[in-house]
């Protein structure tokens, strides 16, 4: 089996993004998703996939997307059309959800943990984290990081494990 890691910036309201971008901009938190998710291969909403500019290096980007007619040109993508063809495409590996909040939606019952960067403010938005039920997660380790010069917001890294 598998581990399904799902990997977030979420606010305090679990708002992800409007408009296919993202609410804020945390360069200590983008470092962290990159040597978290970097090697791995991460599964992602064709949205997402969309929302940049090209694909993250050094990650196999499995792209989930009802559209039979879709494709890419670019190397490391493979493109599905289900949750669970995703996760056949990683098996008896690590891979990360990335996103939008369908995704995690459908993922959740699948995932094993949650690497979430919990945002101390909330915010208008058109995606969102699921609520984190209590009695099927276990917080296990919180990092606390005050706003500065380069992160207009404070915010939390929160690791989660399935009970």
């Amino acid at each position: 089996m598998n581990s399904v890691v799902m990997i977030a910036a979420a606010a305090e309201n679990n708002a992800l993004g409007k408009d296919n971008e993202l609410l804020w901009h945390l360069p200590d938190d983008f470092k962290r998703f990159k040597k978290i998710t970097t090697g791995h291969k991460i599964i992602m909403g064709r949205k997402t996939f969309e929302s940049f500019p090209k694909p993250l290096p050094n990650r196999t980007h499995i792209i989930i997307t009802r559209d039979k007619g879709y494709n890419t040109t670019f190397d490391n993508c493979i493109i599905v059309h289900s949750v669970e063809e995703a996760l056949e495409q990683a098996e008896n590996e690590t891979v990360f959800i990335i996103g939008g909040g369908e995704i995690y939606k459908q993922c959740e019952k699948f995932s094993t943990k949650i690497e979430l960067t919990r945002v101390h403010e909330s915010f208008k938005a058109d995606a969102f984290f699921p609520e984190i039920n209590p009695n099927t997660w276990e917080l296990i380790a919180e990092e606390y990081h005050p706003k500065d010069e380069k992160h207009k917001y404070d915010f939390s890294y929160l690791t989660y494990t399935k009970r």
